[in-house]
């Protein structure tokens, strides 16, 4: 059991196993090519540019394929842990499905952005909630640019605010600071260093997985197994 006191800040991470197993299909699963195209060609500037319409389709796809997919245990456990903890939690989310926020999380960043916001490519026009499926390329109403999914993409930063939360959470933090991720595979950085920064801060680390990723030697206590069902019997 993981153990909370009035003095732990937790630091969760979750990935795209969380969401697997509300069934949402991650890119493991499809063998890395979606109707022939590898992701790279749908999830790319270089994608977008060379052809704005096929990347449209695949999102406009993944929104409608989200339509009746729920949040599982392990969000709702996450939530409960917030609601605890308070502003000592903090939680970092791979995923763009925005399960985490339907569940109830509140203090949370999206590390790769949400699939169901659409922002411009060229303007500073906010990023809005958005849903719909295209099938004729959307223009921006403040400068005309091509509108586009606000995710980050293969070979794109993620947003400074986003690592700025990030460092001020372990920064304040120091030694209390617990880390525990949740369906992660460990190789996409920066996520897969967050336990590195987390054991450098002198705190401590968890990892729960269904799998063993490719680096679990760097975590203190481990768990394998789905998270809908470890997570409410770790904070129990």
């Amino acid at each position: 059991m993981l153990t909370l006191t009035d003095s732990t800040r937790l630091l969760v991470l979750t990935g795209a196993g969380i969401s697997a197993e509300s069934g949402v299909p991650t890119f493991r699963d499809a063998g890395g090519l979606w109707e022939g195209h590898r992701f790279e060609d749908v999830a790319s500037p270089e994608g977008f540019d060379a052809d704005p319409i096929l990347v449209w389709r695949f999102y406009s796809l993944r929104r409608r394929g989200l339509d009746n997919v729920k949040p599982n245990p392990a969000h709702h456990a996450l939530v409960e842990v917030e609601k605890r903890l308070g502003d000592r939690y903090l939680l970092v989310t791979q995923n763009v499905d925005g399960l985490h926020a339907a569940a109830g999380s509140k203090r949370m960043v999206e590390m790769h952005g949400n699939i169901n916001r659409t922002k411009c490519r060229r303007c500073r026009l906010t990023p809005f909630e958005d849903h719909k499926s295209y099938e004729e390329l959307p223009a921006c109403a403040e400068c005309g640019e091509l509108l586009r999914p606000d995710v980050v993409w293969f070979g794109e930063m993620i947003p400074r605010d986003a690592l700025a939360a990030i460092d001020g959470f372990v920064r304040a933090a120091g030694s209390n600071l617990v880390f525990l991720a949740v369906g992660t595979s460990g190789v996409v950085y920066p996520a897969a260093g967050l336990v590195d920064v987390a054991r450098s801060a002198g705190g401590t680390s968890w990892l729960v997985n269904a799998e063993r990723p490719a680096n679990v030697s760097q975590f203190d206590h481990v768990e394998i197994g789905p998270a809908g069902k470890v997570l409410p019997a770790l904070f129990a």
